[in-house]
């Protein structure tokens, strides 16, 4: 079951569910919107050659990016960049989340979140967004856009692997 509006609120009031910061005008009917923080990931200079063969089987993100802080970034267009939200949400083991871009953005081009949209039951961490400019013309980004959002789902059971205990990325978001 998808939670309301109304589900998020109590559950914050609770405290089964945490998103911290949050203002209640980030809570939608049925999702919350998530800010870019300043921090944003690039691929390496090394990592940009069209002629380059990455070997995913030996190469991971951490290895390709590098870390830039910056009130805002320019993407290119076809460019990707990575980009952490401002809250950090705590789930319970029964409740997952899925995250969403906002329809805003996806009509000028932008793809907010390539493909690992899953925020896992019992996480305790902030998201990381891969963002991709699809649009024909660059795009500025900037930190405290709310440029995403979460929907939240209540599981039938509780999981037997919180993401943040069992989560090998999850303990170092």
């Amino acid at each position: 079951m998808i939670l309301s509006d109304r589900d998020i609120k109590r559950m914050l009031r609770w405290g089964r569910l945490k998103i911290r910061p949050l203002e209640l005008g980030q809570i939608g009917p049925a999702s919350v919107d998530l800010t870019l923080s300043d921090e944003w990931l690039f691929f390496k200079n090394a990592y940009k050659s069209k002629r380059r063969v990455v070997d995913l089987s030996r190469t991971g993100f951490r290895q390709a990016f590098s870390m830039k802080k910056a009130p805002s970034v320019t993407l290119a267009t076809g460019q990707m960049c990575l980009a952490r939200t401002v809250e950090k949400l705590t789930l319970p083991p029964d409740i997952m989340g899925h995250l969403e871009g906002r329809s805003r953005y996806a009509r000028m081009g932008l793809v907010i979140h390539i493909t690992s949209a899953l925020v896992q039951p019992g996480s305790d961490n902030r998201q990381v967004l891969e963002i991709v400019n699809l649009a024909p013309f660059p795009v500025k980004l900037h930190a405290g856009m709310r440029i995403s959002q979460v929907v939240f789902e209540r599981m039938e059971s509780r999981t037997a692997k919180p993401y943040a205990k069992f989560g090998e990325i999850a303990r170092r978001q």
